[in-house]
């Protein structure tokens, strides 16, 4: 008795895969400034990622708006406060399996006058 012709194959199932999950893996980003002075101000950054299996995609978020933020070239720049959401803590691994994630940092930059 004939077999059913195979009309699939596994290599072209992955590649689909692959295809659909592409648009996922890119980061996203953004920088503000607000300047308090002639030569001094504050900034805020962002980032966002994909997570799947421990690996970031295109890298981890609070490493994107930390680039971000040091592309800028702005002299004196202190962070002063991160914030990556979601995060639970000792059960984060869980996050780890998929998840999308999202970071904030802020700080200062540039030479205040002294008061």
């Amino acid at each position: 008795m004939p077999s059913a012709p195979r009309t699939g194959s596994p290599g072209l199932l992955a590649t689909a895969v692959m295809l659909a999950l592409v648009p996922l893996s890119a980061g996203c980003s953004s920088l503000s400034f607000e300047r308090t002075t002639e030569t001094s101000g504050t900034f805020v950054s962002t980032g966002f990622a994909f997570t799947i299996f421990s690996i970031d995609l295109p890298k981890g978020s609070l490493l994107i708006a930390r680039e971000n933020a040091s592309d800028a070239n702005l002299p004196n720049m202190e962070v002063t406060g991160t914030l990556t959401t979601p995060y639970l803590g000792p059960l984060d691994w869980i996050l780890d399996i998929i998840s999308f994630r999202y970071s904030r940092v802020e700080g200062t930059w540039g030479y205040a006058p002294p008061r």
